[in-house]
């Protein structure tokens, strides 16, 4: 049996470190995995020459909730990207949202078991993602984002949903300097500081005032993790509608239209790194 998923990564509308409380949603880009059945075991790999743990742990979770032993069933995965990884742009949730789904459907197929639900899918990915270190709120925010497509405002800390919702379509412009950072290395404390102004952008989320929350958000997260924050405003002077750090970095992107994608981009032409077009996304994780 072979199956193939795919499941696109997200961008920041509000970073839930601070708070708890986060938004986000999907990009045209996005993780595709290709899985096979062998005859015993699991094997992993990628195409970036990343670790494989999460990429086990993701199969490891659906085994246990199917109650599969590895002698039951054998599956081949591996993963090929458009997202830049440690980026901010949700490459880990997207990862395990596109292994967790692959997984379970293939399983359920081959033992006539019920499928599990979308949310099902999405919990077990992040709790795979926690169990890994690779993420410090369970990213509730940017998995379901990842998984739905559109746009999500979420309570992380009891996975729930304030808003989902289909986005309207723009461009994104993403600039991606020459380093990574990850976000289980971020200063935890440094963000947390600025939790009261954090709320001040949430609240225009919770109000579908999306743009605001992500210029704010980026102005915010930047300072506190040492990002030039010149990024996103050379891109707002350019007449981006919106434009912020993703995560926590090191990603920035704007929603731009036609009258300001070629300026933003010029703008962003003299950082080092490269700029990356895409869109957004209102699809979400899917069999292929």
């Amino acid at each position: 049996m072979k199956k193939s998923v795919r499941s696109p990564g997200s961008a920041t509308i509000i970073n839930a470190i601070a708070t708890g409380f986060g938004s986000a949603f999907g990009i045209g880009l996005d993780i595709e995995c290709d899985a096979k059945t062998i005859s015993e075991g699991i094997e992993c790999s990628n195409d970036v020459g990343a670790d494989t743990g999460l990429m086990e742990l993701c199969v490891e979770k659906v085994f246990s909730r199917y109650g599969i032993g590895h002698d039951d069933f054998g599956v081949s995965l591996k993963t090929k990207s458009t997202l830049p990884m440690a980026s901010g742009l949700s490459s880990s949730s997207a990862s395990s949202n596109a292994i967790v789904k692959v997984v379970s459907e293939m399983i359920a197929e081959e033992f006539d078991l019920e499928r599990l639900s979308d949310l099902e899918v999405v919990n077990l990915a992040i709790d795979a993602s926690l169990e890994a270190g690779v993420t410090i709120t369970g990213s509730f925010d940017d998995a379901t984002a990842s998984y739905f497509g559109g746009v999500v405002v979420t309570d992380n800390g009891n996975r729930e949903f304030v808003i989902k919702e289909r986005m309207d379509d723009y461009d994104i412009l993403i600039y991606m300097p020459d380093f990574h950072s990850k976000s289980g290395d971020s200063d935890v404390g440094r963000m947390k500081v600025m939790a009261p102004l954090v709320e001040t952008a949430y609240d225009f989320a919770c109000k579908r005032d999306y743009f605001r929350a992500i210029n704010l958000n980026g102005l915010i997260y930047s300072s506190a993790l040492g990002f030039n924050t010149s990024i996103a405003i050379d891109a707002l002077s350019c007449g981006a509608l919106a434009s912020g750090l993703s995560g926590t970095g090191s990603a920035f992107f704007a929603v731009v239209d036609e009258n300001s994608i070629d300026d933003v981009e010029d703008a962003w032409m003299k950082y080092e790194g490269r700029v990356i077009k895409t869109e957004v996304d209102n699809v979400g994780c899917r069999i292929l």
